[in-house]
């Protein structure tokens, strides 16, 4: 997957903030070593995953060993199975030991979050809708768990504040309604900015289509609930389901026929794929 210089830059700040977290003045543990050794190691995934966060992962040890070398077997946003190596390194000793904690960190994260969007993704296949990522990221990491959702097959919403508007519950009552909510917001969105307004009932949807909304969360509506929001909407805007779907909901939500699912728990309830390094003997 190719990555824009946007990510670029947000890798190189990741994998900076990282090393200082990590190593501080110094790794007084690496200094066991030798300064002239070099060595060998290899990752293995404990369990099946889809892998995502190698950019991140070869960052942490080129900034500390410029000629490390790292050869993959597999790429962002394949599926490794269980027990197999994922890659192997070599370079100087002291920079791998140094740079492995942080680069499993980002590599055990980032392919947390592609493993579960994409069983959300499979569970949603043939439906029509899709899988969508939240602001519910890890602090720094937004743009990095971001990029894993698209290695898992799913889709981004806004990246922050900055780049679409979502009208939510408060900003409605502040604005004076939905219908005022939904035209400050045309009158001040650049142009190619999306404009969301969230509803929490059919007759708050009503008011909202009426008013020209032409993309709708529908937040935390039940699924017969659901269906009905997307007969009334029919073609006049596209829909949006939120709040407490599961991977064992996302299915039946998927079949009511709206457009796109945002899943929270993609960012913010993941559980780090195991993954191990293991340098070799000599």
């Amino acid at each position: 997957m190719n990555l824009s210089s946007h990510l670029l830059d947000a890798i190189r700040r990741n994998v900076e903030a990282a090393l200082v977290e990590d190593i501080g003045g110094g790794d007084l543990t690496a200094r066991l070593i030798p300064a002239e050794n070099v060595a060998s190691a290899t990752v293995i995934c404990r369990e099946a995953a889809v892998l995502c966060g190698t950019a991140w992962f070869e960052a942490c040890f080129r900034n500390l060993g410029a000629g490390i070398e790292i050869k993959w077997h597999a790429r962002d946003g394949e599926t490794i199975a269980a027990g197999l190596p994922l890659c192997e390194i070599h370079g100087n000793a002291r920079a791998m030991l140094s740079a492995e904690r942080p680069a499993l960190n980002f590599l055990q994260t980032l392919s947390a979050t592609a493993t579960a969007t994409r069983r959300y993704v499979e569970a949603a296949k043939g439906t029509g809708a899709c899988i969508m990522d939240t602001r519910k990221t890890l602090p720094g990491l937004r743009l990095a768990q971001k990029y894993a959702v698209r290695c898992g097959g799913g889709e981004n919403q806004r990246s922050g504040l900055y780049d679409g508007i979502l009208i939510k519950e408060n900003h409605i009552m502040a604005a004076g309604g939905i219908r005022a909510a939904l035209a400050q917001a045309g009158r001040i969105a650049p142009q190619g900015v999306p404009i969301q307004i969230e509803v929490e009932s059919l007759s708050e949807l009503e008011q909202a289509l009426e008013a020209g909304a032409r993309l709708i969360l529908l937040d935390n509506f039940g699924l017969e609930t659901l269906r009905k929001a997307v007969k009334l909407a029919g073609s006049r805007a596209e829909l949006e389901a939120s709040g407490g779907i599961t991977l064992e909901t996302v299915r039946d939500v998927a079949e009511t026929g709206v457009h796109r699912i945002s899943v929270g728990s993609l960012t913010k309830d993941i559980k780090a794929v195991d993954l191990s390094m293991r340098f070799e003997t000599r």
